[in-house]
């Protein structure tokens, strides 16, 4: 039968069914690699976590304070990442965020800084957290966009110099909280709620706000993409890279100050790990590590699937080194699939 069938005809056929898989290949690839698709396979892994929890733990995952655990436990390390979400969009990255923070808490919980507090407002506590924050990411983003220092080498530097200096200030000791006005307000409760989890929610819907409504945001992407196109679209590409620093060094400051308030105390050895979680959080989340695409929601899911997978551990009386073996092979299954969704677009 198909002796008979005109060579042309034959051709056009073959053409015609293989641009209709490459149509059908690349809309369930567009859907996949969507926010839309990113987040919902979120979800799903959140909805998945939840159901284990509950079949592991019963009564003692599923309960009204358990969530409220879980989503104090978040808000700290959800802070830093919507700011690493920041600096990851804008093609850099931030190895220091748990030094930062630990030198924030202890400058700020020194007995200079709260006999300060004590005679005016515990506000100061917050305003040198903040302070030491945005110097430090300052100190980063001047580094890299104007020194030609990698960020990499850059933060890590900062890493080993923020702990260093944490530990002289501090004496390697912990600093006890004598203001109790500050311990109290955010520790205060809005509707059953504490103020650390209305704090992450205001953060995050800020950074939302800033990625996807302003101009800033728009910039952050475009640098992240392609910093020479950026240049040449008059991006003042070196300086907007500082101001991403910045924004995470602030972001560390907010951070220390909720951390402060759940432990009551300073110390250099606050936020161990924490580049890590954010930067998991963030890949999670669906930021390409290459730089130029991420959203805040993605950041959100992220940092919740981490926190209610510690809980489940936690309830289970799993051990540390458990937990980060399996986090380590869920963010190389994150990478990994990012590249092939990459590798598939590019080519389709």
């Amino acid at each position: 039968m198909t002796d008979n069938i005109p060579a042309s005809d034959e051709t056009a056929r073959v053409e015609a069914a293989a641009q209709e898989t490459t149509r059908e290949g690349t809309g369930a690839l567009a859907v996949l690699n969507s926010s839309v698709g990113r987040n919902a396979g979120l979800v799903v892994a959140l909805v998945i976590l939840c159901v284990v929890g509950a079949a592991t733990a019963g009564d003692r995952f599923t309960s009204t304070d358990n969530a409220l655990t879980i989503l104090r436990y978040a808000a700290t390390i959800g802070v830093v990442s919507v700011g690493m979400t920041f600096v990851i969009i804008g093609g850099g990255i931030d190895l220091s965020v748990g030094a930062i923070l630990a030198l924030s808490s202890v400058w700020c919980t020194t007995l200079a800084t709260q006999q300060m507090a004590q005679d005016s407002t515990w506000l100061v506590m917050v305003g040198v957290a903040l302070a030491v924050g945005a110097a430090c990411g300052l100190v980063n983003g001047l580094l890299i966009a104007y020194g030609g220092v990698v960020p990499f080498i850059a933060t890590l530097a900062m890493l080993a110099s923020a702990r260093g200096l944490a530990e002289i200030i501090s004496n390697k000791k912990t600093q006890i909280v004598q203001v109790p006005e500050f311990i109290d307000f955010f520790n205060k409760e809005i509707l059953g709620v504490q103020i650390s989890i209305y704090v992450f929610a205001l953060v995050a819907i800020v950074g939302w706000v800033l990625l996807n409504r302003t101009t800033f945001g728009r910039r952050t992407i475009a640098v992240g993409g392609n910093p020479e196109a950026a240049r040449l679209a008059g991006i003042n590409v070196k300086w907007h890279t500082v101001m991403l620093y910045v924004l995470l060094g602030v972001c560390c400051g907010i951070a220390a100050v909720l951390l402060i308030a759940r432990t009551s105390t300073g110390s250099s050895t606050h936020g161990l790990l924490y580049e890590l979680e954010a930067i998991a959080a963030v890949v999670i989340g669906g930021t390409l590590l290459s730089g130029g695409r991420g959203t805040i929601v993605g950041t959100v899911f992220g940092v919740l699937i981490f926190s209610i997978l510690t809980n489940v551990f936690v309830l289970n009386n799993r051990s540390q080194s458990e937990q980060q073996l399996l986090k380590g092979a869920i963010i190389v299954a994150a990478v990994l699939l990012q590249q092939r969704l990459a590798s598939r677009n590019s080519s389709t």
